[in-house]
């Protein structure tokens, strides 16, 4: 009988061996299979802010949201935001703003991202990212312990469905997408020189915050490191009559190369987090890459020159010296600019595209597979 049964055990201990390395060889072979995350946790700026801003200090006005939505949905766009489109791909719902108390839906997950914010103060925002740990970390004691009690006294099942799971936020995706008003900042207030040495303060808040977020149980993250803020119209019209400070794509050189070196310095932080949380899986994101390829081959791809944005200050209506603000272009999906500052829900969408899939990852990933090892067969 002891024979027996240590036969049955070595032949389980095979067929456990065969099945995770046919495991491990799927997901080198492109991670086939889905992460199904539950939920996801977003932090940010008006990249991916899906109301914050709006709900708590300046409404954001038509005819935003319009192409999509057919009205102002909380966003500085014409419709959807990268974040949307990475709710789309999951399969989750469009994420409600924590800040934002009206029809809100928490679910599968919050969106803490609010416009203006950056890493560290000062910055254009009150909410930067350490206030959007501290708000994140609330709502998870608060729903958890919410959640528990209901579920204990079996109170209003309506209540408890828009509450998160306590067990999934360590299931959750955890997507980071800031730094660019902390660039921005800096080069308004401030020389470029100053900005690039700000630059090792700004990334060392992010080992921290990570640290926090998942001492809360986080375990999946998708970092976006910060767009070509030099091709932003916002920037390059403020520099149109110095055209030796403008690159072959007409973006303002100066300010790229800053945020190519900020997006080195996080690269390398990823690199430093996946050696000290080995239990966690950090995807890098270069949108940079994503961005600058869309604005470099505008016109191939069917959009206006970049610098062209489809509405002056788009964030409320008026006339200024017989001009009309607040009044779009008749075609947002051409432009890869909505108002100067934010993108078209086309070249969103147009990006999206092409990170989600991994092309741009490190490890090159889909979001859908992003919670796995890259590993190959010993």
């Amino acid at each position: 009988m002891m024979g027996f049964s240590w036969k049955l055990f070595y032949l389980f201990g095979i067929l456990f061996w065969g099945f995770s390395q046919r495991w491990r060889t799927v997901e080198s072979n492109g991670g086939s299979f889905s992460c199904g995350y539950p939920a996801i946790y977003n932090f940010g700026d008006s990249n991916s802010d899906t109301g914050g801003i709006s709900a708590v200090m300046f409404e954001i006005l038509s005819p935003n949201g319009e192409t999509f939505f057919g009205h102002p949905a909380g966003r500085a766009c014409d419709g959807r935001l990268i974040i949307d489109f990475i709710a789309e791909n999951l399969k989750l719902p469009y994420l409600s703003a924590y800040l934002d108390s009206v029809g809100t839906n928490f679910r599968h997950g919050a969106n803490f991202a609010t416009g203006g914010s950056s890493i560290r103060p000062p910055g254009y925002s009150p909410f930067n990212l350490w206030v959007q740990i501290s708000q994140f970390i609330q709502f998870k004691a608060r729903t958890t312990s919410l959640y528990n009690q209901l579920t204990l006294n079996r109170r209003n099942p309506l209540t408890i469905s828009n509450l998160p799971r306590p067990a999934e936020f360590s299931q959750a995706l955890y997507t980071i997408d800031i730094g660019q008003n902390d660039l921005a900042h800096g080069f308004q207030y401030t020389t470029v020189k100053q900005v690039l040495a700000s630059i090792p303060d700004i990334i060392g808040q992010l080992p921290q915050v990570i640290h926090t977020l998942y001492n809360e149980g986080a375990r999946f993250f998708w970092v976006h490191n910060t767009g070509p803020i030099g091709c932003l119209p916002v920037s390059v019209l403020y520099e149109m009559s110095k055209p030796w400070n403008l690159d072959k794509n007409g973006c303002v050189r100066l300010q790229n190369e800053v945020a190519m070196e900020f997006n080195r310095q996080l690269k390398d932080m990823i690199s430093q987090l996946r050696a000290q949380l080995p239990f966690a899986r950090f995807t890098y994101v270069d949108v940079y890459s994503a961005k600058y390829t869309l604005v470099s081959d505008a016109k191939n791809l069917g959009f206006v020159e970049a610098v062209n944005f489809c509405c002056g200050n788009c964030t409320k209506k008026g006339m200024a010296n017989g001009t009309v603000y607040g009044n779009p272009c008749n075609h947002p999906s051409k432009h890869i600019s909505w108002d100067g500052i934010h993108y078209s829900q086309a070249a969103n969408m147009w990006v999206a595209e092409r990170i989600l899939n991994g092309s741009f990852s490190d490890p090159p990933l889909s979001i859908q597979s992003a919670c796995h090892n890259q590993t190959t067969i010993l």
